[in-house]
């Protein structure tokens, strides 16, 4: 990605990342997963040194059930190097596919945690809507609000479309918050699946 944002918010000081993942599910709807990107030094201590890699480790469970793709999930954010910035959250969401477009409504829970200094909730909507054809294009939006440890009443919105061409997917996307201290972007990405 020439960005990563998370949330409104570079976590790669506006510049590119580099990331990758990999999921493993099972028959019954059971997952696991991990995921990392580089980022910007995050988490110094005394040394003055912080993380600069992100690793998301987590499992979950998805499903459906009257015609909606359900999905709950623990996620352990990771920032090896980082001093006490280490933290679980709980996502969970609900889509419903309607002709082209696709529906889509979730949130995610922070416990309170010794290092977070309270809870903290997230709850997003978004739809995406799909041009058929030879390379078919999904136009994306999204919008999202955080309250609690994080964020004080944050707003984050995003923009996008994409394209997949054989096992790699283009997209490009314009993210804004109404934070006073950051400016919105717009970011190119480049994902393979295999």
């Amino acid at each position: 990605v020439s960005d990563y944002r998370f949330r409104g918010y570079s976590l790669s000081d506006e510049g590119p990342a580099v990331q990758a993942g990999v999921t493993v599910s099972a028959p019954n709807g059971l997952y696991a997963f991990g995921w990392t990107s580089t980022i910007d030094e995050y988490g110094a201590g005394a040394d003055g040194k912080g993380a600069t890699v992100e690793v998301d480790l987590g499992f979950g469970y998805a499903a459906s059930l009257g015609g909606f793709d359900l999905d709950i999930s623990a996620v352990r954010y990771v920032y090896p190097g980082g001093e006490d910035v280490d933290y679980w959250e709980i996502p969970v969401s609900a889509s419903r596919a309607v002709g082209d477009w696709t529906f889509t409504l979730g949130g995610a829970y922070v416990p309170e945690q010794d290092n977070t200094g309270g809870d903290n909730t997230y709850v997003h909507a978004g739809a995406d809507w799909t041009l058929r054809g030879p390379h078919p294009v999904t136009f994306s939006v999204q919008a999202g609000h955080e309250d609690g440890a994080f964020a004080d009443g944050r707003t984050d919105w995003s923009l996008g479309a994409s394209t997949e061409v054989g096992p790699v997917t283009f997209g490009l996307e314009w993210v804004d918050t109404d934070a006073a201290d950051v400016d919105g972007a717009l970011f190119a990405s480049i994902t393979a699946t295999f």
